[in-house]
């Protein structure tokens, strides 16, 4: 891990805790939010295991209590509530959609984005129905099937967006 490569990684971990204050808030309690906008971008232009620390950091820093997460709320409860499933997945999207753009194939990066849009949506929809005592048909009604659409088009301009900033990431590098 040299400078560079920190330095990028507090970048994306200080737009990951910006955009999470850009909230609005759902009858359900699962607000819309640009976290899942900028933890994809995050493993495109990062890569997965840059992009996964980013996230990771992102998490850890909320965890702890640092006021990262939506509503400029963190600690373990936030964690532990309602949204602690989208929240700890996070890592995990950033990783396979990173995994996805490492392998320099638009198919393989497509895949990635739809794959870490249902890891990210799925543990989010186990956790809420665990926490909350739902069915998991009522947590998919409240905490995933009002994303869908817009998660589909952030993954459309994360595409667009993260291979554009990746292009210009490489020859700033090299």
């Amino acid at each position: 891990m040299n400078i560079r490569n920190i330095c990028f990684i507090s970048i994306f971990v200080a737009m990951i805790a910006t955009v999470s204050q850009l909230a609005i808030p759902l009858p359900g309690g699962v607000p819309i939010t640009l976290q899942t906008f900028i933890i994809p971008l995050a493993g495109v232009v990062l890569g997965s295991k840059r992009g996964a620390i980013a996230a990771f950091i992102y998490v850890l820093l909320g965890a702890i209590g640092v006021p990262v997460f939506a509503g400029f709320t963190g600690g373990p409860g936030s964690i532990l509530g309602p949204r602690g499933g989208f929240i700890l997945s996070y890592p995990f999207m950033a990783f396979v959609v990173g995994f996805g753009a490492d392998t320099e194939k638009r198919l393989f990066l497509v895949i990635g984005l739809i794959v870490g849009t249902i890891i990210n949506l799925s543990m989010g929809m186990f956790h809420f129905a665990f926490v909350t005592d739902n069915t998991l048909q009522n947590a998919f009604f409240v905490a995933v099937a009002p994303f869908i659409l817009i998660e589909a088009i952030k993954m459309v301009f994360v595409f667009i967006l993260g291979l554009k900033m990746r292009e210009i990431l490489i020859k700033l590098v090299h």
